[in-house]
Order: C-alpha cells, then sequence, then structure tokens
C-alpha cells in the first residue's frame, strides 16, 4: 500500500487530554449525516456569523481583496469580502460532509464532471497525472465526489491534532487509492510513475526552501515549485483541475482542463508562473469561493514591506 498507512487506534489517543478532540470529531460526524440541503443550511448560518466572530481573517480577506481585485472599486470589494466570510462557514459543512459522510450521502450531492477525457487520454498513453488545483472552500468534498468516477489520491499536510490526524486520514483512505504526506516526494513519484493519478493544490505559502515568487494576481507570490519538480521526476501529465458550487443548493460543477502543454519545462519558476495562471483563472470563476483567508502573500520578496 503506498502512501500513509491506515492509521490503527491506540490506547494513547483515549486518555482524558484527547477527549475535547473526540468530541469535535462526533460534531462533525454527526454535521455530516444531515440532509443536504440541511446541511447546505447549516453552512449558511454559519458563514453569517463568521461575518461577525473573526476580525483578524475579515481583515486578511480584505487585504487580499484589494490586492488581487484593485479594478473592482471599494463597495465591490467589501461585498466580495461580505460574500467570501459566508463561504467559510459553507467551507465547514463541506469538509464534514467530505470526510465524514456516507457513501449513500455523497452519490446523492448533484455533480457534474466534464474533461474526464484528458484524464483518459493520459492513462491511455501510461502516464500518470497530477490534477493541479486550488484551496476552495469545497475542496475535500469535491476530491471525494470525483472520487466516484475516478480513483485518485491526494497529498496532505499532518494535523496538529493526534485526533483529527487518526480520524481524518481514516476517512480519506475510504475512499482515496492513497494519501501522501506532502514530504514524501519519493512515494508520490513512484505512484505517479505507475500511472496513479494525484490531486495537489500549490497555492498557499508553505514558507519551504523551494519557493519562488512568481505573480498571482500580478502580486508576486512565494510559490512552491513542487508541480514543476513531480512532473518533472514522474513524466506525469499536468491537469488542471476547476471545481466550483453551483447556487442554490443545485450541486457542484467539475471541470478537468486539457494537459498543460509546455510542464513541465527545464524552468522550475516557469512552469509555477503557468501553474499560477491557471489556478488565477480558477479563483476569477469564483471569487467568494476562494479561500481568501489565508495569508497567501506573508512571505516578500527581499525589501518588500509586509502586507498583512
Amino acid at each position: 500500500m503506498p502512501g500513509m498507512p491506515y492509521p490503527s487506534l491506540t490506547r494513547r489517543l483515549l486518555t482524558p487530554r484527547h477527549w475535547p478532540a473526540w468530541i469535535g470529531v462526533a460534531v462533525i460526524w454527526l454535521i455530516a449525516h444531515l440532509p443536504f440541503r440541511l446541511l447546505m443550511g447549516l453552512g449558511r448560518l454559519a458563514g453569517r456569523l463568521a461575518l461577525h466572530l473573526n476580525r483578524e481573517r475579515r481583515r486578511i480577506a480584505a487585504t487580499n481583496i484589494a490586492l488581487c481585485f484593485p479594478e473592482l472599486d471599494p463597495e465591490a470589494q467589501r461585498a466580495l469580502v461580505r460574500a467570501n466570510l459566508c463561504d467559510v462557514g459553507m467551507m465547514l459543512a463541506e469538509f464534514a460532509l467530505g470526510w465524514m459522510g456516507s457513501d449513500r450521502a455523497i452519490a446523492r450531492v448533484p455533480v457534474r464532471i466534464e474533461g474526464l477525457e484528458h484524464l483518459e487520454a493520459a492513462r491511455a498513453s501510461g502516464r500518470g497525472v497530477l490534477l493541479v488545483g486550488g484551496h476552495f472552500s469545497h475542496l475535500e468534498l469535491c476530491a471525494r465526489l470525483v472520487s466516484q468516477r475516478i480513483r485518485i489520491a491526494g497529498m496532505y499536510r499532518r494535523m496538529d491534532s493526534d485526533v483529527f490526524e487518526f480520524a481524518v486520514l481514516r476517512s480519506r483512505l475510504h475512499y482515496a487509492d492513497a494519501m501522501f504526506d506532502k514530504d514524501d516526494i519519493r512515494g508520490t513519484v513512484k505512484y505517479l510513475k505507475a500511472g496513479g493519478t494525484v490531486w495537489y493544490a500549490p497555492d498557499q505559502d508553505m514558507r519551504s526552501k523551494d519557493n519562488v515568487f512568481v505573480p498571482f494576481f500580478g502580486v508576486p507570490a512565494a510559490t512552491i515549485t513542487a508541480t514543476h519538480h513531480l512532473a518533472r521526476m514522474s513524466g506525469a501529465a499536468v491537469i488542471p483541475f476547476y471545481h466550483r458550487r453551483l447556487p442554490d443548493d443545485t450541486g457542484y460543477v467539475m471541470r478537468l482542463g486539457a494537459p498543460l502543454p509546455d510542464v513541465p519545462s527545464k524552468d522550475a519558476a516557469l512552469d509555477t508562473a503557468v501553474v499560477n495562471a491557471q489556478i488565477e483563472q480558477m479563483v476569477r470563476e469564483a471569487p467568494e469561493q476562494y479561500l481568501w483567508v489565508h495569508k497567501r502573500f506573508k512571505t516578500r520578496p527581499p525589501g518588500e514591506p509586509r502586507i498583512y
């Protein structure tokens, strides 16, 4: 079995200091088993509360949106911030469903998947596939939804809580072919070389030594070069993976684009800029659903002033 092993429940996880985390897991499980429309309504309610509870995240989102959408007037920017913070509440509901929803509940979620022919063509040629996406509120749920049609693996960062790491990894391994730690480059490359498909989102400020500064909405953004290296070492096709939530609880649409024709090249920075441009295009299709509360521009080029 490639990637992370299926986790076992140990006595250490049952000690009293972990009980609060187990209560959190139980709440997520209960939320995940609500009917879909009720779940979405709960997400919207949580979003309205988020408008008032976290001023710091609101400030970060407002800063990012002002940087990335200077063409919007101040009122339009404020409206996008409000919509985005409401969407954070939806994210909580969608993560719960993606992690712990039953297979029957997932099968009832309306979804349309376009562009599977690009993936099938790459597989037919014997190549692995690197699905490159962004950090949208529904990324975990959409990974679960697309896994109904294709076997995928994922790369992820381990959780700080041992209980949540146990519970979420078990849940992910229920539907994913494998899960790779973000530092397990060798295992990921081996899986891709064998023809596997890996979902990966390289659009957060990881403070890595492998970062390069390339544009994201015209702003220099520290971006990890792992997409270039994974594609170069494995020969995998790099396919953009778009996904967005449709209005009025009517479901989700996912689109697999054509493989990026010139990735990998010999230039890691150039390839990383191409990937950032793809993610920017994804964001422009549903800007309120992107994770603007993340400090995307925290790391600055030498001599540049701090943004946050």
